[in-house]
């Protein structure tokens, strides 16, 4: 058995790109990490906070629940706040991830990766999937990291942006959400569009077993009714089809794209 480390921006990240292949891994017997950059205070501000209860405080416990949902050994925090989306004011916080020396960043991901003796790191792909600026910087730190400590396998988690498209219509077709317009080809937070086109990846990794897991790793981040709202009302069917598979590129990995698992 192997140990996966999982490397997301933000509590919440960890559902929708690689809950399915947590679950997975850790169904199976291998040991899953999950380590998260930043703490989170910039998101949705729920409004049953208790008496002294941060929005920090709120979305811990929510990750938590998801690790705990997802069958997650271990969760680790580098305590960065939350960069905020480009351009915003909270990019230029001395203790936001954004501004953290990449090195640095990497060394303290590195130190996770060496005390597992971690044969699988995730990251994201190069733009972060939606050019988020904490997402593009867990690109640069993971890979750095996994130089650091020597990690012999490194995937990128993202999403197909053809599937995607090909998502959305469904979707419309199945919920009647004609309109809550998306466009995967429209620039993103960076100019650049969503994800990666099929064409490019490697992996195509089957979770079907796992939605429930995945599913219920969503429901656990109820503070952030706006990103986890839409995918929630998800008939179950619909929900499957979009999240029973996951899709990496294997980093130094030629395609073409193939039914494949993390552990190979």
């Amino acid at each position: 058995m192997g140990t996966l480390v999982c490397f997301h921006a933000h509590p919440d990240d960890e559902s929708m790109t690689t809950g399915g292949a947590m679950a997975r891994a850790a169904a199976e017997g291998h040991r899953v990490v999950l380590v998260v950059a930043t703490n989170g205070d910039h998101g949705e501000v729920p409004d049953d906070l208790q008496p002294g209860e941060t929005l920090v405080d709120r979305r811990r416990l929510e990750t938590a629940a998801s690790a705990a949902a997802l069958g997650v050994h271990r969760v680790a925090w580098l305590d960065y706040r939350d960069s905020g989306m480009t351009g915003w004011e909270q990019n230029n916080h001395h203790q936001s991830f954004v501004q953290a020396p990449v090195d640095d960043a990497a060394e303290k991901l590195a130190g996770i990766l060496r005390e597992e003796s971690a044969d699988v790191l995730t990251i994201y792909d190069w733009h972060g999937n939606y050019g988020h600026p904490d997402h593009v910087k867990v690109y640069a730190v993971g890979k750095r990291a996994a130089e650091l400590a020597g990690t012999p396998v490194v995937f990128e988690a993202t999403m197909n942006r053809d599937a995607m498209k090909r998502l959305f219509e469904l979707a419309r077709d199945a919920m009647g959400e004609n309109d809550r317009e998306f466009d995967p080809d429209a620039p993103m937070d960076d100019g650049n569009p969503f994800g990666t086109p099929e064409s490019e990846l490697t992996h195509r990794v089957d979770v079907t077993g796992y939605v429930a897991a995945k599913r219920a790793s969503i429901s656990c981040h109820k503070s952030q009714v706006t990103d986890t709202g839409f995918f929630m009302a998800m008939p179950d069917d619909v929900f499957a089809t979009a999240f029973g598979t996951e899709w990496y590129t294997k980093v130094g990995a030629d395609g073409p794209l193939r039914d494949g698992w993390l552990f190979e």
